[in-house]
Formats: C-alpha cells, sequence, structure tokens
C-alpha cells in the first residue's frame, strides 16, 4: 500500500505559475508510474499527466501539452507538476496517483486526496 499526499493549493491570476507535490508513503512509490489528473466541478476526472517509472516517458493531456511538466525525485519519493501559463480552465481539483502502468486513463492502483487549483482571470 502507497499512500499519497498532494500539496502546493492556490489561487492564482491568469498567466501565473504554480507547482504541485506528491509524496509517497514508501520507496516502492518510486517503482510506480506517476499521474495527475484533475477534476473540475461538474465534469468528470480527466488525465493531466503521466510519468513511467523509469522516467524516460512523459505524456501529457493536449490541453496542457507546453505549459505543464511532470518530474520526479526519487530520493525523496517525490512526484512534481509544474504548471505554467495557468488558464482559468485549468481550475480543478488535481489528484496524483500511482500504478504499475503508465496510462492516460484513470486506472492506477493508489489516489492522493486532492489539492485545489484555482486560477482567476
Amino acid at each position: 500500500q502507497v499512500q499519497l499526499v498532494e500539496s502546493g493549493a492556490g489561487l492564482v491570476q491568469a498567466g501565473d505559475s504554480l507547482r504541485l507535490s506528491c509524496a509517497g508513503s514508501r520507496r516502492t512509490f518510486n517503482s510506480y508510474a506517476k499521474g495527475w489528473f484533475r477534476q473540475a466541478p461538474g465534469k468528470e476526472r480527466e488525465f493531466v499527466a503521466a510519468l513511467n517509472w523509469g522516467g524516460t516517458t512523459k505524456l501529457y493531456a493536449d490541453s496542457v501539452k507546453g505549459r505543464f511538466t511532470i518530474s520526479r525525485d526519487n530520493a525523496k519519493n517525490m512526484v512534481y507538476l509544474q504548471m505554467n501559463s495557468l488558464k482559468p480552465e485549468d481550475t480543478a481539483v488535481y489528484y496524483c496517483a500511482a500504478g504499475p502502468s503508465t496510462r492516460t486513463t484513470d486506472e492506477y492502483d493508489f489516489w492522493g486526496q486532492g489539492t485545489q487549483v484555482t486560477v482567476s482571470s
């Protein structure tokens, strides 16, 4: 079992940057693929970014490509989502996930509790 805890919530203006962090409770977190998802009010949860366990493959949703970057720090059992040029439509609760496969669907085994990102226009 791996527990995930996100941090970095914030209220920012359009065009600003924000970095989300996700801490894994165990070193085995490093052997999993990681993903970031988000859910806006009244909408289904959607894929944002994913990173394979080796850190060599990164996947992004078209809506965030070129603006968001997923990265990791294995020494700290951490995964990050750097979000630049934020838009009001990026407003959502962001979730960190971990699992055996790098997926763009929500078929991950472990999930964090979510962290709120609000972007004002």
